[in-house]
C-alpha cells in the first residue's frame, strides 16, 4: 500500500519519512543532549532546577547502584512516582544500565500493582513514600527484591526539602504509615552509586526499554513491549512533527513544556519527557494537575511554549477563575490526546489562549503518536489528523479487509513505532495483527479524501439501539456544546425494549440546567435511536488519573 493520500496535508518542511537508526538507542539520544546541553536546565519542579549535567551525573550513580544489586542484564525496574524530577533521573539510570523500564500508575491498589510487578518480573522499584504502603501489601507475593525509597523533598535542597517533607507527611498526611525492610532511600542509593563504578553496556535498537501497561479496559493489564528503536522513531516522528511551529520560539528562548500528565502514561513519558530531551527543552513538572488552582499557579512563574493535555484538563484550565493570571501567549503547541477533544473545549481554549488544540492520537502500543493534526492548524479540525512520517493507516473489517474509503473500519497501524508485541503474551499479540503486520488498534475510525482519521469510537464502548450503532463520543460532542454542561459522558445501558440504550451522564456548569432542557436540545440535534433514554446528573465524573473518562464505571452504576 503506497498510497499515502495525508501527505499533503504536511506543513511544509516535515518529511514524508524519517530515518530511526540515526541513533542505536535510546540511551544514545540521551547521552547526546547531556553532553550538548549541559549547562541548560532540563526539568523545574516546585521552584528548583535540574540541569542536564546533574541528570547525567545523578543518573550515571543511580544506574551504578542497579547494577551493583546483581541485576542482570534485561532485568525489569519499576517506576511508581508523580512527576517528581527522580523520574526522569530514575529511567535514565535503568535504560544506561542496561535494565528495563516498568512505568507503574501511582494510584493503583495493592491487586492492580501485584499484578504488574508479578506479570512484568519486575526485580527492583523506584517509589515515592506516598505510594509506599501500597507495596508494603503485596510486595511478598512479588518478585522484587529491592526498593529504593523517594520523597517529595528529594530535589529540593535540604531546607526546602525538609520543608516539604514535612508538609507532605505531618500536615497533609500524604504518606500513610508503611514498612519496607531494607528499602533504601533515594539520596543512600546515589551516594553508594557514587562510591561504586558505573559500567556502560552496549544497547541495541532491537533491546527493550519500556514495558507500558495498557489501562486494562480490554480485559487484563497486558505489558507493551517497546524497544529502544520504537522509542527513539516515535521522538523523532514527533520532532519532525513540530518543528514548523518549533522554529517560530524567539531565539535565546529555551523551548519549555509543560509536563501535567502523569509521566508513567506513554503520552507524557514520550511526547512529554523524552521529546523535551532530544530538543534540549526545559520541562516544568507538574505533581499534581488535578490541583487546577496550583497547577495555573506554578504556570504563571514561566514561559512555556508546549502543553500536551486530555480533554478534561483543557476543559477544567479553560473554566478555571485564575486562568487569566497566567501569560498564554508563548503557547506555539497545544497537544490534545489520551481521548477525544471536544469542539466545545477546544473552541473556547482557542478564544482564550489564541493557541489552536492539534488533536493527535496514539496508543501504548505504538510509543504512542500515531497521527496528529498540522502543527500549524489554525483551527480545530475535530479529527486526529493525518499519520506521522513513516507511518501507516488504514481502516478493516472484522474479516481484516480494507473498507471502502468513507466507510467507518478498525484502525489499523505501521510504522517503526510500533510495539513488538505483547509482554509474554504470544496470543494476544497475535490477536492484535494483522497478517501483513499491522497492529489493530480497537478503534473505529473514518478517513476523508484528504486522508485525515475521524475516531467515531472504541469498538466495545459502542451503543447498540435495535440494531443501530451509536457512537458514545457523538453524543457527547453534541451535549457538550449545550449552555450549562462542563462535562459529559454517554455508556450503554440494557434495555428490554432496544436491547441497549443510551444513558447520559452530566456535570453541571449551569444549576438552572434542567433534565427537560437536555431532552429539548437531544431532540432538536440527535436522531431518535441515539437520544439518551436515561439522564443522570452528578457532581463529578470518576476519570483515570490521565483525565479520560471511565465509562466502564459510568456503566457499572445503573
Amino acid at each position: 500500500m503506497n498510497d499515502r493520500p495525508w501527505l499533503s496535508a504536511y506543513s511544509p518542511g516535515v518529511p514524508a519519512d524519517i530515518d530511526a537508526t540515526v541513533y542505536p538507542s535510546l540511551v544514545a539520544l540521551m547521552e547526546e543532549s547531556f553532553r550538548k546541553y549541559a549547562d541548560r536546565p532540563a526539568y523545574s519542579f516546585m521552584g528548583k532546577e535540574l540541569s542536564y549535567g546533574q541528570t547525567d551525573k545523578l543518573s550515571q550513580q543511580l544506574g551504578a547502584y542497579l547494577q551493583g544489586l546483581g541485576l542482570a542484564r534485561g532485568d525489569r525496574v519499576a517506576i511508581m512516582m508523580p512527576n517528581v524530577p527522580q523520574y526522569p533521573v530514575a529511567v535514565a539510570a535503568i535504560l544506561r544500565a542496561g535494565y528495563i523500564v516498568v512505568n507503574v500508575n501511582p494510584l493503583y491498589t495493592p491487586r492492580e500493582l501485584e499484578h504488574q510487578l508479578k506479570d512484568s518480573g519486575s526485580k527492583a522499584i523506584v517509589i515515592i513514600e506516598n505510594f509506599a504502603r501500597t507495596l508494603e501489601q503485596c510486595i511478598a507475593a512479588t518478585p522484587v527484591k529491592h526498593v529504593v525509597l523517594c520523597t517529595m523533598g528529594d530535589m529540593l535542597g535540604a531546607v526546602k526539602g525538609g520543608i516539604v517533607n514535612y508538609v507532605v507527611r505531618k500536615v497533609k498526611k500524604l504518606v500513610p504509615p508503611f514498612n519496607l525492610p531494607g528499602a533504601v532511600r533515594f539520596k543512600d542509593a546515589l551516594a553508594q552509586g557514587a562510591r561504586g563504578t558505573f559500567k556502560q553496556p552496549e544497547i541495541k535498537p532491537d533491546d527493550v526499554a519500556v514495558l507500558q501497561y495498557t489501562g486494562g479496559t480490554t480485559g487484563v493489564s497486558k505489558g507493551a513491549v517497546l524497544l529502544h528503536r520504537n522509542i527513539v522513531a516515535n521522538l523523532l516522528q514527533s520532532d519532525a512533527w513540530n518543528e514548523p511551529v518549533m522554529k517560530r520560539i524567539p531565539e535565546g528562548q529555551q523551548p519549555t513544556g509543560v509536563c501535567a500528565l502523569p509521566l508513567y502514561h506513554i503520552f507524557a513519558f514520550t511526547v512529554g519527557m523524552m521529546l523535551s530531551m532530544r530538543i534540549g527543552g526545559k520541562l516544568i513538572l507538574i505533581p499534581n494537575p488535578r490541583d487546577l488552582a496550583g497547577t495555573l499557579k506554578e504556570l504563571s512563574k514561566h514561559t512555556f511554549h508546549t502543553l500536551p493535555a486530555v480533554n478534561t484538563l483543557f476543559n477544567g484550565l479553560a473554566n478555571h477563575p485564575d486562568f487569566n493570571t497566567v501569560d498564554w501567549s508563548n503557547l506555539k503547541v497545544s497537544l490534545g490526546g489520551g481521548t477525544a477533544v471536544q469542539g466545545a473545549v477546544a473552541k473556547l481554549w482557542l478564544e482564550k489562549t489564541g493557541c489552536p488544540i492539534v488533536e493527535g492520537y496514539g496508543l501504548s502500543e505504538t510509543s504512542p503518536s500515531v497521527s496528529c493534526n498540522p502543527t500549524t492548524s489554525t483551527e480545530f479540525t475535530g479529527t486526529i489528523g493525518v499519520p506521522l512520517p513513516s507511518t501507516y493507516m488504514k481502516l478493516v473489517d472484522d474479516d481484516g479487509n480494507e473498507v471502502p474509503r468513507g466507510q467507518p473500519g478498525e484502525i489499523a497501524i505501521k510504522g517503526p513505532q510500533v510495539m513488538a508485541g505483547y509482554w509474554q503474551r504470544p496470543d494476544e499479540t497475535a490477536k492484535a495483527m494483522t497478517a501483513d503486520g499491522y497492529f489493530k488498534s480497537g478503534d473505529i475510525g473514518v478517513m476523508d479524501e484528504r486522508g485525515y482519521f475521524k475516531i467515531v469510537d472504541r469498538k466495545k464502548d459502542m451503543v447498540l439501539v435495535s440494531g443501530f450503532n451509536v457512537y458514545p463520543n457523538e453524543v457527547e460532542e453534541v451535549v457538550a456544546t449545550l449552555d450549562g454542561v462542563l462535562e459529559c459522558a454517554v455508556v450503554g445501558v440494557p434495555d428490554e425494549r432496544t436491547g441497549e440504550a443510551v444513558k447520559l451522564v452530566i456535570v453541571k456548569k449551569d444549576p438552572a440546567l434542567t433534565e427537560e432542557k437536555v431532552r429539548e436540545f437531544c431532540q432538536a440535534n440527535l436522531t431518535g435511536y441515539k437520544r439518551p433514554r436515561v439522564i443522570e446528573f452528578r457532581a463529578d465524573l470518576p476519570k483515570t488519573p490521565v483525565g479520560k473518562i471511565l465509562r466502564r464505571e459510568l456503566r457499572d452504576k445503573k
